[in-house]
C-alpha cells in the first residue's frame, strides 16, 4: 500500500503528546535568524527511534516490498568507489513509522514557529553512512535543488537516528550563509571543495570555520534553505543514519510544468503544492 494515500498518522507511534512539544524560545528564534540553523528542544523517544531503525534496515535492502514508491533510491550515491552514501527519497510512502514521523509535534511545532505559517510536507530523505567507509555530503544550499518551487518558504529538519558526531560525519553549517545569494549546484555527493569555485573571497574564508552539529540519538536540527551545509565522511566504527524532513509554508507553488518528484502527477506552474503528496502537517494556530 502507498501510504501517501493517508494525510494523517496511521499508527500509535509517537514521541510527544499532541501540543506538548516545547518548541523554541524567543532567544532560539533570534539565533536561528542570525545563524540559519538551530537545534530543536525536543527529542524523539528511544522506542520511536528504534522502530525507525528497524524499518530502515529493510528499507535499505534491494527488492523490499513497496520499493516502487521511492522517488529516488541510491544504494550508493558517493562518487568514490571506496566510500558509501545511501540516499533515498520517499520512505514515508512505504514505512508506517517514517510516514508518521512527519506529524511528530517535536518536528511540526518548531516548523510552524520558524516558518511563521501553516506547514506542509515537501519531501523526505534518508542519509546513511556505514562505519569507516561512509561518504560525505558536499557543501550545498538545499534551495539550489528546489527552484522548481516558489516562493522560497522552506525548512529542513534533520533527525539523528544514532548519535551524530564529528567522527562519524555529523552535519556542519556555515553560520550566516543563509544571507548569501543562491549558489549553483556543484554536486551533492561530490568533491567537498567544488563549491569554492563559486564563492567570493569572504565566503571562501567562511568555509574554514564551519560549526559541527553533534546530536544525540533522537535529537534534531532545523535549517534554512539557503544555509550552506555538508558533512564529512564517517571515520568511526559507528554507523551514522539520519532522516530528513523537508517542509514548506502553506501556499508555496510549483515553478515547473514537470513532475516535482519522480512518480507523482504534475502540478502545473503557478499552482499550489497541496493534496496527497504534500499533506498539511500542522496549522500555525495549533502550535503552542
Amino acid at each position: 500500500m502507498d501510504l501517501s494515500e493517508f494525510g494523517f498518522p496511521v499508527s500509535a507511534h509517537t514521541s510527544t503528546p499532541e501540543n506538548k512539544a516545547n518548541g523554541l524560545s524567543a532567544t532560539d528564534l533570534a539565533q536561528y535568524a542570525e545563524q540559519g540553523f538551530i537545534a530543536g528542544k525536543d527529542r524523539l523517544s528511544s522506542d520511536v527511534v528504534d522502530g525507525l531503525l528497524e524499518d530502515l534496515a529493510w528499507l535499505m535492502l534491494a527488492g523490499h516490498e513497496g520499493e516502487q514508491f521511492w522517488h529516488e533510491y541510491h544504494a550508493n550515491e558517493s562518487i568514490s568507489d571506496e566510500k558509501v552514501l545511501f540516499h533515498a527519497l520517499g520512505a514515508w510512502r512505504i514505512s508506517e513509522r517514517f510516514h508518521d514521523l512527519l506529524w511528530e509535534p517535536a518536528v511540526t511545532v518548531t516548523a510552524c514557529q520558524l516558518l511563521g505559517a501553516d506547514v506542509r510536507f515537501w519531501h523526505d530523505q534518508l542519509f546513511c553512512k556505514p562505519p569507516h567507509e561512509g561518504g560525505g555530503v558536499a557543501w550545498h544550499q538545499d534551495f539550489s535543488y528546489w527552484t522548481r518551487t516558489k516562493p522560497m518558504a522552506h525548512l529542513t529538519c534533520w533527525v539523528a537516528l544514532e548519535d551524530a558526531t564529528v567522527d562519524n560525519g555529523c552535519v556542519h553549517y556555515i553560520p550566516g550563509s543563509h544571507r548569501w545569494d543562491l549558489l549553483p549546484i556543484t554536486g551533492l555527493a561530490g568533491d567537498m571543495n567544488a563549491i569554492k569555485e563559486t564563492l567570493s573571497e569572504r565566503q571562501f574564508e567562511a568555509l574554514d570555520n564551519p560549526i559541527p552539529m553533534e546530536l544525540k540519538k533522537g535529537e534534531m536540527v532545523f535549517h534554512h534553505p539557503l544555509v550552506v551545509h555538508g558533512s564529512f565522511g564517517n571515520q568511526s566504527n559507528q554507523k551514522r543514519p539520519a532522516a530528513v524532513i523537508n517542509m514548506i509554508a502553506d501556499g508555496v507553488m510549483s515553478n515547473s510544468n514537470l513532475p516535482l518528484l519522480d512518480g507523482i502527477p504534475v502540478i502545473e506552474k503557478g499552482n499550489q503544492l497541496k493534496g496527497r503528496f504534500f499533506p498539511l502537517l500542522r496549522k500555525l494556530s495549533t502550535a503552542p
